[in-house]
């Protein structure tokens, strides 16, 4: 990952309508928070996404419901995941299928709100492609490369969440602490 990857990465979700807030591992928890909405439901943050954050200090709100039932489900307005990598060139972020329920919670919620590591972006896809193709052979993953809100524009006009959430929001942990300027409850300010 490179200074040029995120600057790509977040600049594709900016044309894509989706919101970053950037900043360290420990600010998880309050980027999350000013991005979810009511209720929330999510996994684990050492059970999605990388094997890295499983001794991160990174963490979910209280308030998000880690075990979620069915009906919690049904009632989410947002999920909250970790994604396993992000791919620059396309502000693609790839959730992995797994027990702990990751996609249900980022398909089946109006918002999904993704935790991703800065160190876990990818300039593009061939270089996806080098990070799956061992996983794929090795462990039989199953993963979804997600950009942007779902749309279809199968029924006529585009219609967003169809297939999936109407709005995503990236939650970027930075792994050198550094900061742009304002704090994560600044960076996520207005996203309700």
């Amino acid at each position: 990952m490179s200074l040029a990857d995120t600057s790509t990465f977040t600049r594709r979700l900016d044309d894509l309508g989706v919101a970053v807030a950037a900043g360290p591992p420990e600010e998880c928890a309050t980027m999350v928070e000013a991005a979810a909405g009511e209720p929330a439901v999510g996994v684990p943050l050492g059970r999605s996404g990388p094997d890295g954050l499983a001794d991160s200090p990174a963490t979910l709100p209280d308030r998000v419901e880690t075990e979620p039932t069915t009906a919690d489900l049904r009632a989410a307005h947002t999920g909250i995941t970790a994604a396993s990598l992000g791919v620059a060139e396309y502000g693609s972020v790839a959730l992995e299928a797994d027990p702990a329920g990751t996609e249900p919670v980022s398909l089946f919620v109006d918002r999904h709100v993704v935790v991703l590591r800065e160190a876990d972006i990818v300039p593009d896809m061939p270089d996806a492609f080098d990070w799956l193709g061992p996983r794929a052979r090795d462990e039989s993953a199953d993963v979804v490369f997600a950009t942007g809100p779902s749309a279809t524009a199968d029924m006529g006009g585009l219609v967003h969440g169809a297939h999936g959430p109407k709005e995503v929001h990236v939650v970027l942990l930075r792994d050198d602490g550094a900061t742009d300027g304002s704090d994560a409850a600044d960076a996520a300010e207005g996203i309700q």
